[in-house]
């Protein structure tokens, strides 16, 4: 294959800023920039990018001021599908996607199975120097990659919302110890993970899931996509939201005081104080999305309901065949929640994304001259 003389990439120069003292706002920065290509050392391949998925983590690294470990200026993009062009001969020409987190495997994190959360692990977009998926080009170790043997008539830009989108909602159940039989509530079920946390949980064998959100066109949807039940939150605060939520239990003869698995995706305030709000006996929180907020709520209520709240991060790479079976054999539908720009619009991609009213996730695809 032909290799490229330089790496053609948008890279974030500097993220927008508030100035504490003074409120002045500076604007971030976006632009094409040209970068080496780097001698591949041993173990490392160079990947073509067919596609990168605009990810909210992107956003808040650009918009909101949370640090990458490697300082700007870098590529963003942790959301990557595309096929190995150089490195090791047997890979050459493979379609693969990369997983968001690639564990090193070797410290006492990855030896008690949780190399997903594992403090050496490389992101593209975050701690792999300047290297990100909105790029021509990006080097990758091989040992965790996920292979695409049959794509089934899906295109491989398309198989890029796996790398992160996809399997968090995979590892976020795992987490959880999602059962068949269990409850399930989805707080965020129309976004841009929360709409695979939904399909995941019926994947898993739930029994009743119950979506909430905002937006009621996604309510709508959810219906079609794993959601038993929904509720629109918009104007509810959360003990509002529980007694509509104890009302669908009492209709449906569910239990109303234990037993549900709830995972919180939007990251917002709002979202985590009706997650609390809802749990309860022998119920577990799974904390799925990120913000900057704090919250309020009493430890001992945890004692007294021998509940649970924990976190979860990214996906082991051993789930992502797991995963790509489900997307390939149907049992987890993206095609309705992608959409293909072109990544000369990804300023463009950037702010409808951050508006929140898109419906779909946005994949990047390179199309550098």
């Amino acid at each position: 294959m032909d290799l490229p003389e330089q790496i053609k990439t948008w890279q974030m120069i500097r993220p927008w800023k508030k100035d504490r003292e003074t409120g002045e706002i500076t604007e971030g920065r976006l632009e094409i920039v040209e970068i080496p290509v780097p001698l591949l050392s041993e173990g490392e391949v160079l990947v073509k990018v067919a596609g990168c998925g605009v990810c909210h983590t992107d956003l808040g690294y650009f918009y909101h001021g949370i640090p990458t470990i490697t300082r700007p200026p870098l590529a963003l993009g942790h959301e990557i599908s595309g096929v190995i062009v150089a490195g090791d001969d047997r890979f050459i020409g493979k379609e693969i996607i990369v997983p968001a987190v690639m564990p090193c495997n070797e410290c006492p994190i990855c030896d008690e199975g949780r190399g997903n959360r594992c403090l050496g692990q490389k992101m593209p977009g975050n701690s792999m120097g300047i290297y990100g998926g909105f790029s021509s080009h990006i080097p990758v170790p091989v040992e965790d990659l996920c292979f695409v043997e049959d794509r089934r008539g899906f295109e491989l830009e398309e198989l890029a919302v796996i790398a992160d989108a996809v399997t968090t909602p995979f590892q976020a159940c795992v987490r959880g110890d999602l059962k068949p039989g269990d409850n399930v509530i989805i707080i965020g079920t129309g976004g841009g993970v929360g709409v695979y946390v939904t399909q995941m949980a019926k994947a898993f064998g739930a029994n009743a899931v119950i979506g909430i959100d905002l937006d009621r066109k996604k309510l709508e949807r959810a219906l079609n996509y794993g959601a038993d039940f929904v509720i629109n939150s918009t104007d509810k605060d959360a003990y509002a939201v529980k007694n509509e939520f104890k009302s669908i239990c009492k209709n449906n003869k569910l239990p109303s005081s234990y037993g549900w698995k709830i995972f919180e995706v939007t990251g917002t305030k709002a979202g985590q104080e009706m997650a609390l709000a809802l749990l309860s006996f022998i119920g577990k929180l799974v904390v799925v999305g990120f913000g900057m907020q704090k919250n309020q709520y009493s430890i001992s209520r945890l004692m007294a309901f021998d509940a649970d709240i924990i976190g979860t991060w990214g996906c082991l790479p051993k789930y992502y065949d797991n995963v790509l079976k489900w997307v390939l054999d149907g049992t987890i539908k993206i095609k309705p929640f992608v959409e293909t720009r072109p990544m000369s619009q990804i300023k463009d991609a950037f702010k409808d994304a951050k508006s929140g009213k898109l419906t779909k996730r946005i994949v990047l695809t390179p199309d550098f001259v």
